[in-house]
């Protein structure tokens, strides 16, 4: 070096030691460096020599004592039985317990064992829990032992570095840092004799690290007080106590994991290492060779040695700095050889754990005031991009939610690359749900809700649901508070999430089945064809935008896609309207179409969500309302609208929040005024002060010559008071009232307006199957009470005396569903020839690919919506299934309690099977599949469904027609509905070609529908609601349910609503009953049961027959109006032919759905409306008059029916419909497959 420390040289060390004042060298007695390492050195040899000679005292008592022990006898078992001889009921003592009771007595000898005194025993246990950790005394030791270990090696740290001489003759009273370290050996020498106590071995344990290392510091410490002087000598040995950091780490739960501590035992023994060697050699080099008289002494400083080992153990060698006394140079020799070796292992596995460690184990930083939800599950880059489009859209209304997601695997280049994309408002952590630790650096307690993801595509749906249910345990288990929403594959395993404790549906809590979902939305595309692309287009957040480069078609298609469903609460503008009333002020004024409205309970503790409920709900003030609109902004003009601002405005865009003076006066007393106005009636006519588009177009004295309301002056400010007293008598004449003002008017001699309007809606011929099919021989009668009907008169009472009989259950216990008894599968399977015989016709055909062992696709959630009580018995389509009878053994359990299902063993490949279940006459074919995917080419996963669905396509059939009345003709006359006067009868036209018979196909991979239709020009990696097979309703993928996951979090009651109209009315009480596993339980008709079929139906209406006719030419908002006035009916979309120029043989039967269309819109005579319908009780069907309905058989076995079902049926009474004659009144018009034949 350039320039060389002062010190270097012995010269310049003599005259530094000189300089100091409180140097040794000089005094009397010189150095005594060796008494401080003799003390140690005798410290342990007198511990070593106490311990081997007690061994030996012990050894040799044993030696000579010359008392043999007593010959042990042995111990019988306690339920061996006594030997002869032998008292009996007296078991000898062991040895164990003579030892216990007289100590004296105990067995001696050589071979006796050693037995230790109570108060030694208590006091080794007492001693070892300490040092190990076990209590919270134990703990407070260890951790005390640590920072005394560290305070006393940073003493050393301070008197290394400012002494010259490694020995001082300070006096130990003036020196603090000898004070500090006395005390700190005090309690290392206690700390020294609670680990001998607990010390099994004594002698090993006096030769352990830490035992040699008190030997080295705590005697020189007392030493030193006797000698007035101090020595820094081995208190360097106090680094090798760094090593018990991952210990202490470990104890305080700071390091969790293995590669965590693995480090940090590495990091220690390393820097330990160190630390103790340059102490080493800084003894050696600062005090000299004492077979040299210490001459060849140099002085470096303890961080100069430190800075020498690092760079020898790195194997540089810069030279600035060498070992100049022979110990300090063999010293190094041997730590060369060593730490050469720690350096090349330990090094670079040090840099391999930190450049491994998971950058995603940090945990999620909350911002103040900033929600967050945390994402498990199935975590893919398919899974986690839909769910993030989806809940990110743009139009929803402040997305300030941050998105955690929590996985057990860190994401692949192309998840973090999403990750990456949304850095903002995601982010990644590498854990797993089922650990606490991992839940807490996610903080989940803090969390607005967990959302748990399921693999859709996953070879055991049953396993995949159970992994599943136990992270949401897990989650439950760490805050029960927290809301969960969670997917599931089968509709069985929700049972399980009910035994959780802490699941609570109101508090949030919810779950999403796939199969529930994905059959109930083919379930009602066999009653509305189209319905599963509507609803999956209003809860799929999607973007609209118009362009010219599309047809008119996709632009109608596209539009409906940008719809989405929102809520929010109806303005109090509306409060006092029917739902009718306000569903067509949101349409005409506010562009908004109006489902639903949640209708609390008298209590207000519970809401529940009505559709489409009629007159009978009248809206009250904070009622929630369930929109169709293209973003959350246009929602809000519900809740803005002010008949006194906005009553005028002809742009709804114009609509915003209210700013007139009186607004705040208006929203006082508007609750009051509307009161009155429903209650105040006039002394002279009786008639209501009310102003609703009923009432205004009928003359009232209520109304004023310039349409606007007369309210009461103040002289009736005394008839207000009691006008509210007689609210409660008043209220059933409103309803009543109301009711007439949106009920069509009863024409004499006709039908009444309910049953006009099921005619016009054209349910005769798609919803109802007749021809069920039975065995040659077999005979059936359904055991239905013909008494009964829906909308039970006042004069019947229920008595469970009279219903007593089993016959009269046709319901079951919820009054949701039809039911009937529990039939063995045997009873309805069939083989082909069975099938042909039988004259099957607008039923389902179910085409199921399965395996005997492939996992349950739950065929009770395609069945039971078709099988919901709101439906008429002869209205409910047969349901005929195609497929492996064994796969349907074991789905048979959950269907055996439901009406009109039968199983065609065969296969759904087969075209004579295909022919033998009349296909080309169904209403639809759905093709279903339950094979595991193939996990090596997902492709490949839907080829059974894609090779039925072009099979069907390819097969011709001749022109046949089904006749409804098994040629018995039952006709009434036409003329007074519009009709020439001719009698007509329904027939139902054959599918000449596969390609018309309606069909919808489910896929596994999105990128397989282009497979489906062969003439589409569709790119393949257009996204599925882009396609036409998709568009047209033909195709259906598990995949648009990602969306509900989103659409669930932002509106808890979205699902419900979704889960209403799907499901064709399942409850909570339905899935605690079903959850028994006992399967649907029937129950008897009684009102309250009947009750619960009046509720809303999904429907499709063709408009060019029946009272709708006249608009065939109109707009979609004059039927829109029309519609919900006169009928009650609410529509929510449009199915239109994709080819209207095309005529005759080059039109494609080919449709499109249109989702909540403009008012604007044209309508055509070949479009289909789809509407949400209220229950019409009408006639109930009544099977066991046979004579009136005679039963429905195999052609040609009238010889084995009895002779009351061949007597010739009777004609209908006005007023009144025949539910096995399928007249409809109407003019012979020809709609597609439909032939109406006067």
């Amino acid at each position: 070096m350039s320039s060389k420390n002062r010190g270097d040289d012995p010269e310049d060390l003599a005259m530094l030691l000189k300089e100091d004042p409180f140097s040794c060298v000089d005094r009397d007695l010189g150095r005594l460096n060796w008494v401080f390492v003799l003390s140690s050195f005798i410290t342990m040899l007198a511990c070593l020599f106490f311990v081997a000679g007690w061994r030996v005292l012990g050894t040799l008592s044993e030696v000579c004592c010359k008392r043999k022990p007593a010959p042990a006898k042995p111990v019988p078992l306690l339920n061996q039985p006594p030997k002869a001889g032998s008292s009996s009921g007296k078991v000898p003592s062991s040895p164990t317990t003579s030892q216990k009771t007289s100590p004296s007595t105990a067995p001696t000898g050589k071979n006796a064992p050693q037995v230790e005194l109570g108060w030694v025993s208590e006091a080794k246990d007492w001693a070892g829990q300490l040092i190990s950790g076990q209590t919270s005394t134990g703990r407070v030791l260890v951790l005390l032992v640590f920072v005394l270990s560290i305070v006393s090696l940073i003493i050393y740290f301070i008197d290394a570095t400012t002494s010259i001489d490694v020995e001082s003759c300070r006096p130990w009273v003036e020196s603090t840092t000898l004070q500090v370290d006395l005390a700190c050996n005090i309690f290392f020498m206690v700390y020294f004799c609670i680990r001998f106590i607990a010390a099994s071995d004594k002698l090993w344990f006096l030769l352990e690290m830490y035992s040699l290392v008190d030997y080295a510091t705590i005697p020189p410490s007392f030493l030193s007080i006797y000698l007035n002087r101090g020595w820094i000598g081995f208190r360097f040995t106090r680094a090798l106590r760094l090593m018990t950091v991952p210990d202490i780490l470990t104890y305080l739960s700071i390091l969790r994991t293995s590669s965590s501590i693995r480090l940090a035992q590495l990091v220690s023994t390393f820097i330990s290492g160190w630390l103790t060697a340059a102490g080493c050699i800084h003894l050696l080099e600062n005090t000299g060779d004492f077979f040299f008289s210490y001459s060849n002494a140099q002085h470096l400083t303890y961080w100069q040695c430190v800075y020498f080992l690092i760079v020898t153990m790195s194997t540089v060698g810069y030279g600035d700095i060498f070992c100049k006394t022979v110990l300090g140079k063999i010293f190094n020799s041997l730590f060369i050889l060593c730490g050469l070796a720690m350096f090349a292992s330990f090094v670079p596995e040090i840099f391999e754990l930190i450049g491994t460690r998971p950058k995603y184990m940090g945990e999620h930083n909350r911002e103040h005031g900033k929600r967050h939800i945390v994402v498990c599950g199935h975590i893919t880059f398919e899974s986690v991009s839909h769910f993030l489009k989806d809940f990110l859209h743009e139009d929803r209304e402040d997305v300030d939610v941050e998105v955690v997601f929590l996985h057990r695997k860190p994401p692949d280049l192309e998840l973090e690359g999403l990750f990456k994309r949304h850095f903002t408002t995601v982010e990644f952590l590498q854990g797993s749900v089922m650990n606490t630790n991992d839940l807490m650096r996610a903080k989940t307690d803090l969390a607005d809700g967990v959302l748990v993801i399921a693999n859709k595509y996953c070879a055991d749906p049953d396993a995949e649901d159970a992994a599943n249910i136990m992270r949401v345990i897990s989650i439950k288990n760490f805050c029960d508070e927290i809301r969960v929403i969670i997917q599931l594959m089968q509709y069985h395993n929700k049972a399980y999430l009910l035994n959780i404790p802490s699941w609570n549906w109101k508090r949030g809590d919810d779950v999403i089945c796939v199969a529930e979902l994905k059959l109930g939305f083919i379930a009602q595309s066999c009653l509305a064809p189209g319905f599963s692309t509507l609803m999956a287009n209003l809860f799929a957040m999607r973007s609209y935008k118009s362009s010219a480069e599309l047809s008119e078609w996709q632009n109608d298609y596209l539009r409906g896609t940008g719809m989405e469903m929102y809520t929010e609460n109806l303005s109090n503008s509306f409060v006092g309207m029917t739902f009718p009333e306000a569903a067509e002020i949101c349409y005409i004024k506010l562009k908004l179409l109006l489902l639903a409205i949640g209708v609390k309970s008298d209590d207000g503790q519970e809401t529940t969500i009505a559709i489409n409920p009629g007159t009978h709900i009248i809206i009250k003030q904070a009622t929630q309302g369930f929109f169709v609109a293209q973003s959350a902004d246009e929602a809000k003009r519900a809740w803005f609208y002010c008949k006194h601002c906005h009553e005028d405005i002809r742009d709804e865009s114009l609509i915003k929040k209210c700013k007139c003076k009186n607004l705040a006066l208006f929203k006082k007393s508007v609750k009051a005024v509307q009161i009155l106005q429903r209650a105040t009636m006039t002394e002279e006519t009786g008639t209501l002060l009310v102003s609703d588009p009923a009432t205004s177009r009928a003359s009232s004295p209520a109304i004023t010559g310039n349409n606007k309301t007369s309210f009461p002056d103040r002289n009736h400010q005394p008839a207000l008071m009691n006008t509210v007293a007689m609210l409660k008598e008043k209220q059933k004449a409103e309803v009543k009232r109301r009711q007439s003002a949106y009920t069509p008017v009863e024409t004499p001699g006709s039908q009444t307006g309910s049953m006009l309007a099921r005619s016009m809606s054209m349910r005769h011929p798609q919803r109802r199957a007749h021809f069920a099919p039975m065995k040659k021989g077999s005979l059936s009668t359904p055991s239905y009470d013909s008494r009964e009907y829906a909308g039970s008169p006042e004069h019947e009472r229920y008595s469970i005396h009279e219903e007593a009989d089993f016959e009269q259950i046709r319901y079951d216990s919820t009054g949701m569903f039809h039911w009937c008894p529990a039939r063995q599968i045997e009873d309805v399977v069939m083989d082909r020839h069975q099938a042909a015989m039988n004259v099957l016709h607008g039923h389902v055909v179910v085409c199921l690919f399965a395996d005997p062992e492939s996992p349950l696709v739950g065929l009770r959630n395609l069945v039971m919506p078709l099988r919901a009580s709101n439906f008429h018995y002869h209205e409910l389509k047969h349901v005929v299934i195609v497929g492996n009878v064994e796969y349907v053994r074991r789905e048979w359990r959950s269907l055996q309690n439901l009406p009109k299902i039968t199983v065609i063993n065969g296969s759904p490949l087969s075209r004579a099977d295909l022919r033998a279940v009349n296909v080309n006459l169904c209403d639809m074919c759905c093709i279903l599949s339950a094979k595991i995917p193939n996990n090596e080419d997902t492709s490949l996963a839907d080829k059974e469904a894609i090779l039925a669905s072009l099979n069907i396509k390819a097969m011709k059939f001749e022109e046949t027609i089904g006749i409804l009345t098994n040629n018995r003709m039952l006709a009434t006359d036409n003329s007074e509905y519009g009709g020439d006067g001719r009698l007509v009868t329904l027939q139902r036209k054959g599918s000449v070609f596969g390609s018309n018979v309606p069909m919808i196909t489910e896929l596994v991979n999105d990128s397989n529908v282009q497979f489906l239709d062969q003439d589409d020009d569709d790119d393949p990696d257009t996204e599925l609601y882009m396609t036409q097979p998709f568009a047209c309703g033909t195709a259906f993928a598990v995949s648009v349910l990602d969306s509900m996951m989103s659409t669930t979090y932002f509106n808890q009651n979205a699902l419900t609503l979704i889960r209403t109209m799907i499901t064709g009315g399942a409850t909570p009480e339905l899935e605690l009953i079903l959850a028994e596993g006992a399967g649907l339980i029937g129950g008897y008709s009684t009102p309250q049961m009947l009750s619960n079929r009046d509720r809303c139906q999904v429907n499709q209406v063709p408009i060019n027959v029946g009272p709708l006719a006249k608009h065939a030419q109109s707009t979609y908002g004059e039927l829109f109006v029309e519609a919900i006035r006169q009928y009650g009916m609410l529509c929510i979309g449009v199915y239109r032919l994709r080819d209207l120029n095309a005529t005759g043989s080059t039109q494609s039967p080919k449709r499109y759905v249109i989702t909540n269309p403009a008012d604007d819109l044209k309508l055509y005579s070949s479009d289909k409306i789809f509407v949400l319908q209220q229950f019409d009780p009408g006639l109930e069907y009544t099977p066991g008059d046979e004579e009136k309905y005679p039963l429905i058989r195999p052609v040609g076995t009238d010889h084995d029916l009895p002779a009351a079902a061949l007597k010739p049926p009777l004609t209908p009474q006005p007023g009144q419909r025949d539910p096995n004659s399928h007249v409809l009144l109407c003019s012979s018009v020809t709609d597609g497959p439909y032939s109406y034949i006067g």
